[in-house]
């Protein structure tokens, strides 16, 4: 839906290296980097992209949700970003409340957002 999305962040080293590594089982990649107010743009597959900027403004806290095609990317998302200082936010597995097939894990970033990892294919 979303070609990109950009936010600021408090800590701009903190949130990339965050960033980077909780989603490198999903596949990512960087598109550009420049200076911390300019930001980074972290590149998916499906050719939207997250951006974030330094800031010294508090945001307000967001739930952003990343697709993953398989289970396992999901396990491995919830093991990289605790590894990466997240706080746990729900750990991975399916959440039927949603659909059958809703299998998803949620951590805690580091400027408070609860960030999610999703997939919606069967076992």
């Amino acid at each position: 839906m979303f070609d990109h999305v950009k936010f600021g962040v408090r800590d701009y080293a903190a949130s990339r290296t965050f960033y980077l590594q909780a989603l490198e089982p999903l596949g990512v990649t960087i598109g550009g980097e420049g200076d911390p107010s300019y930001g980074i743009e972290i590149c998916g597959s499906n050719n939207a992209s997250l951006c974030l900027f330094q800031t010294g403004e508090r945001t307000a806290p967001m739930h952003i949700a990343f697709v993953a095609q398989t289970r396992e990317q999901v396990d491995a998302f919830h093991r990289a970003a605790l590894a990466a200082g997240a706080k746990d936010n729900g750990p991975p597995g399916l959440r039927p409340k949603y659909h059958a097939n809703y299998y998803a894990a949620f951590v805690i970033d580091p400027d408070g957002h609860n960030i999610e990892a999703v997939c919606h294919a069967a076992g």
